[in-house]
C-alpha cells in the first residue's frame, strides 16, 4: 500500500480501528464492589468477533478500497460500501448495548469501544464529503535527484511539466532554445558562409517532428501504469525518485518502460520531470 494515496480521513479510520481492537481486550462489564472478575469481549465470541472485529474488518475494507486504482465490487457494491456498513453496525450495536445494561455497569472496554466505533463510523462516512478529510495524509515529495540509467543527470532549471519541461537537443548552441521534437542539424553553415553541397535542407519552422524521441522521466507521485491493450487493471506502479523510459506518445499519454522491461500506458503525465 502506498501511504501517499491515503487521506486524513483514512488516518482517522485506521486510528479508530486500532483503538477498537485494543478495547476488545479490556473489561466489557463492571460489577462495582462485587468480588467478581470482569470479563473482556473475548469471553464471548459473539461480542468479540461479531461486534468488535466486524468494525475492524470494515476499516480494513475501506482502506483497501480507497488505496486501489479501481474499486473492486461484490454483488454490485464496492468493498468500501461494505466497510462503511460494517462500521455503522458496530457503532449501532455498542450504543444499544451500553444503553441497556440492566444491573451491571459498562466496563472500560465497552465505553472505549463505543467511542472508537463512533469515530470509526464518522470517519468512514465523512471522508468523501468533507474537504479537510480528503486532503492527503502525507505530502508528496519532489522526485529525488537520482542518476538516470545511462549515467546522466537532469539538467538544472527543467523543473516539472510535460511537454513544457523541454530538454535542449544535442548539438544546440547554449542560450538558443529549440522547439520540442526538433532534430539537431549537423554541419549547419554559419551566416555568410556557403552551404555545403551535401547538406540536407533544415525542416521548416513550426513543422511537426517526424518521429518521437524517447526520453527518461520521473513522476512526482506514485501513478499506475496500464496495459497497452486498454485493460482497466494497472500492470505496475511508477514510483517517485526512479527514472523510466518514455518510448512512444499515445494521445495525451506516454508508453513507458519500467526498469524490468515491462511496457504500459501512463495516462496521467502532468507534473513529470524529464531527464
Amino acid at each position: 500500500m502506498n501511504i501517499r494515496s491515503l487521506t486524513r480521513g483514512d488516518g482517522v479510520v485506521i486510528g479508530a480501528a486500532v483503538v477498537l481492537f485494543i478495547a476488545s481486550f479490556l473489561d466489557y462489564f463492571s460489577y462495582g464492589d462485587l468480588n467478581v472478575s470482569a470479563p473482556s469481549a473475548w469471553e464471548s465470541l459473539g461480542n468479540a468477533i461479531g461486534v468488535y472485529m466486524v468494525g475492524v474488518a470494515g476499516a480494513a475494507l475501506i482502506i483497501l478500497s480507497r488505496s486501489q486504482p479501481q474499486s473492486r465490487k461484490v454483488a454490485g457494491l464496492d468493498l468500501g460500501q461494505f466497510g462503511v456498513a460494517a462500521t455503522v453496525f458496530t457503532a449501532w450495536n455498542l450504543f444499544w448495548t451500553i444503553i441497556d445494561l440492566g444491573q451491571v455497569d459498562a466496563g472500560a472496554g465497552l465505553v472505549l469501544g463505543l467511542i472508537a466505533a463512533l469515530a470509526l463510523a464518522a470517519g468512514a462516512i465523512a471522508t468523501p464529503l468533507v474537504p479537510a478529510l480528503k486532503a492527503p495524509l502525507a505530502s508528496a515529495p519532489r522526485p529525488q535527484a537520482v542518476q538516470s540509467p545511462y549515467g546522466g543527470q537532469p539538467q538544472p532549471g527543467q523543473g516539472y511539466g510535460y511537454p513544457g519541461a523541454q530538454q535542449q537537443p544535442y548539438g544546440a548552441q547554449p542560450g538558443q532554445p529549440q522547439p520540442y521534437g526538433a532534430q539537431p542539424q549537423a554541419g549547419q553553415p554559419q551566416p555568410g558562409q556557403p552551404e555545403p553541397q551535401n547538406a540536407q535542407p533544415a525542416p521548416a519552422a513550426g513543422a511537426p517532428a517526424g518521429d518521437f524521441t524517447p526520453f527518461w522521466f520521473a513522476v512526482p507521485v506514485a501513478r499506475p501504469l496500464y496495459a497497452e491493450d486498454g485493460s482497466p487493471s494497472p500492470i505496475a506502479e511508477l514510483a517517485p525518485g526512479t527514472w523510466y523510459l518514455a518510448v512512444e506518445q499515445r494521445g495525451p499519454g506516454l508508453i513507458a518502460q519500467t526498469q524490468d522491461g515491462r511496457r504500459g500506458v501512463l495516462q496521467d503525465t502532468t507534473g513529470i520531470q524529464r531527464g
